[in-house]
């Protein structure tokens, strides 16, 4: 069996409306809910809903024959429900037809891998609730926040019961091998790895509309040509890209939603590959190797590592002091506290603050709300300073000391799945008392 496996990843976080030192222990609404309505509404517009109709179509058309793979994160989940009710639809009509697999993430699309082992599997638990509410699926394949895989991180995921992960398909990752293989966990073999052809995923992210390109025009026939090109031994090719390039990140004039549409097809009728999802290569395919990486990778930019969200001082301060609430956490039990916690968390509040695309203004930076790196950070520290307030005034309340033991994961207090926040505060909460918190100095930014 060749197998092309189709997977689209799906994420909006929260972003945080301007949030100033004097909003500091006064106003606990942390979110721009017209930006982030504004946002879901246009890409539901151009890429969830006409996307959705292509591929409900195509399985219509093709039956079994055609299958693909989504990703949705919690954040993105809910307010596609909150926001774009009709797209949500769409997404349920695909899981009614068998022919896609949802994956399982973190439920924020957060950071958590790489900082707390407790709070990864929790928010995996969550976010297995929430695509087993909307959706009535149980997922048994797992991909981390971009991509984001190492040894260990592998072996916890295959302890979680997962037998499939996504990852990239990184150079220093792979050495001479190609992604075009399934492979396996070198710390537990159960479970398998699909590594993602970057060269012609990106060809379709990032390259699919530009004219001065040399591939360009790239038509669903020349896509398909590559695919014959590709070595006959070599068993699967993992196409993996934000949903989003459908009408959104490539626009409709650049014929993407054309090519999404013809594409299957042709490739059915003029190659040996079928369409499968992760679980089903991975039941059916051996691993001709395990693959090893001590070192963390992404599915970012060329150097394939965690510097977009980790590179420079600012990010890290913000990380540390963000995950250094977590016991405290642990044992809250205002939901309203939990929820900002699980938002804040989201990976794109740091990508913000990063200084390495800046002045080029890349396409990563698209809906990136600030005008430079150290706004994010200092917008973001002063929502952290106001949510540190909140969460020792809990405590203070509830009578809890710090060396309480921390509550177990399936005791944690869960919040609901279809929360909404509240409608910001017109006056000044009464029991609200105003600290002056502590405030980091500007940060050399890394280089």
């Amino acid at each position: 069996m060749r197998s092309v496996c189709l997977y689209f990843q799906i994420h909006q976080p929260y972003r945080l409306r301007t949030y100033r030192f004097f909003d500091i222990g006064d106003n606990h609404y942390y979110y721009d809910d017209y930006t982030n309505r504004s946002i879901i509404r246009r890409v539901a517009e151009n890429c969830y809903i006409p996307a959705n109709a292509i591929l409900l179509q195509q399985i219509k058309n093709l039956g079994k024959a055609f299958k693909v793979s989504f990703s949705v994160s919690g954040t993105a989940l809910e307010q596609i429900e909150r926001f774009a009710p009709e797209a949500l639809n769409g997404f349920k009509k695909l899981a009614k037809t068998g022919n896609v697999e949802f994956i399982s993430e973190t439920h924020a699309h957060s950071l958590a891998s790489v900082f707390s082992k407790e709070e990864f599997t929790h928010q995996v638990f969550k976010h297995n609730q929430s695509l087993q509410s909307v959706f009535g699926v149980e997922p048994k394949t797992f991909r981390n926040t971009e991509l984001i895989y190492s040894d260990t991180i592998g072996d916890l995921v295959s302890g979680l019961g997962f037998q499939t992960m996504l990852t990239e398909g990184a150079k220093h990752l792979l050495g001479w091998k190609s992604p075009n293989y399934l492979y396996c966990n070198t710390i537990n073999p159960k479970l398998k790895l699909l590594l993602r052809n970057f060269q012609m995923s990106d060809d379709l992210t990032f390259r699919f509309g530009q004219k001065d390109w040399a591939e360009w025009p790239l038509t669903a026939d020349k896509f398909v040509t590559w695919l014959k090109n590709i070595d006959p031994k070599q068993e699967v090719v993992n196409i993996f890209i934000d949903y989003q390039t459908f009408g959104e990140h490539q626009k409709a004039e650049t014929g993407i939603l054309d090519f999404l549409q013809a594409l299957p097809a042709l490739v059915l009728k003029n190659t040996n590959f079928t369409f499968n999802t992760p679980s089903e290569i991975a039941s059916t395919l051996q691993p001709v190797s395990a693959i090893k990486s001590q070192e963390m990778v992404s599915w970012a930019d060329e150097e394939r590592d965690l510097t977009a969200w980790m590179g420079n001082e600012m990010q890290k301060e913000a990380l540390n002091k963000l995950y250094s609430h977590e016991e405290k956490i642990r044992r809250c039990t205002d939901e309203d506290i939990i929820r900002d916690w699980y938002y804040l968390q989201a990976s794109d509040h740091f990508f913000y603050m990063s200084t390495k695309w800046f002045s080029a203004g890349e396409i990563h930076m698209v809906y990136n709300p600030y005008a430079s790196p150290y706004d994010a950070f200092i917008n973001f520290m002063n929502v952290l300073a106001d949510l540190s307030i909140r969460i020792d005034e809990h405590h203070e309340k509830s009578g809890r000391t710090v060396h309480e033991p921390i509550q177990s994961v399936e005791n944690q207090p869960e919040i609901p799945a279809k929360s909404k926040p509240k409608a910001a505060p017109k006056t000044k909460s009464a029991s609200s008392k105003k600290t002056t918190p502590t405030i980091a100095k500007k940060p050399k930014a890394g280089k």
